[in-house]
């Protein structure tokens, strides 16, 4: 974060609010005097949540990038991600699912990729699996979430062929302290959106029954922590060649790895 840069758009944005230093800091619950530190870009000891109150009462957005020899740190963060979705993929797969990672779509002003597209024939069901190695915004998961079920059955007939009569949705948690933490936080709200967990998540996957949503946690290297596992290091891919394509050898694997993953389902919280 480049300090002195931060602060002078802060106070450029200020002026072109008509705003004093004084207004500012009562609008953001903050002294003047730290306003003006601030705008002279001296932020130490200044909390992040401080300066995104300011940017906020300023019709902004503050945006932290983290950079780490240069793309890199992009590439474990993609790492973690497809770590998870390949646990996932094993569960899915090992339950009798046909499944097809990365699916990206653009139908009108609905744009965005689903983590996991996956179809069960014999109940012409289609599940919309959302991968998060960490929960941020809920309220932001639910949102695209929801988009992307909304459109699953179009994108499912015509990327795959999947004539689709059921749409249900899973997202995906690292089992991990702090993921269990915020989804306890935020129960009363992710479970109306994901009613079924553990047992009953088992359940509903072997054997579809209607339009539901499920939550599950499934473990997976910690790439970002160093502890990088033969799944974390592979990206998880398949090319689809027809309706019936199953997720590459590349998943196969992670299903054996993960056997055990696929029969351990954990209620929010337990």
């Amino acid at each position: 974060m480049d300090a002195v840069r931060l602060g002078r758009t802060i106070r450029a944005l200020r002026i072109r609010k008509g705003l004093r230093q004084t207004d500012l800091g009562e609008a953001a619950g903050v002294s003047q005097d730290l306003v003006s530190l601030i705008e002279r870009g001296q932020l130490g000891g200044v909390r992040v949540r401080i300066l995104d109150e300011l940017v906020q009462k300023l019709g902004a957005d503050l945006t932290v990038t983290i950079r780490w020899r240069g793309g890199d740190i992009d590439r474990l963060v993609d790492e973690g991600h497809a770590a998870l979705l390949g646990r996932a993929a094993a569960v899915l797969d090992a339950a009798g699912w046909v499944v097809i990672p990365e699916v990206t779509f653009a139908i009108y002003a609905d744009r965005g990729s689903i983590d996991v597209l996956a179809w069960h024939p014999s109940t012409s069901t289609v599940l919309v699996v959302e991968v998060k190695t960490q929960l941020t915004s809920v309220e932001e998961t639910l949102r695209t979430h929801d988009m992307k079920a909304r459109v699953a059955l179009r994108v499912a007939l015509e990327r795959a062929g999947w004539r689709g009569r059921v749409v249900a949705r899973m997202l995906v948690l690292p089992d991990s302290s702090t993921a269990r933490r915020r989804v306890a936080s935020h129960d009363a709200v992710l479970a109306r959106t994901y009613p079924l967990a553990g047992v009953a998540a088992r359940g509903w996957l072997q054997a579809p029954s209607g339009a539901t949503g499920l939550l599950i946690f499934l473990p997976f290297t910690n790439v970002v922590r160093g502890r990088c596992g033969p799944v974390s290091r592979r990206r998880v891919r398949a090319a689809i060649a027809g309706p019936s394509t199953l997720v590459s050898s590349t998943t196969r694997q992670a299903a054996s790895e993960s056997a055990a993953a696929s029969r351990t389902f954990h209620e929010p919280g337990s």
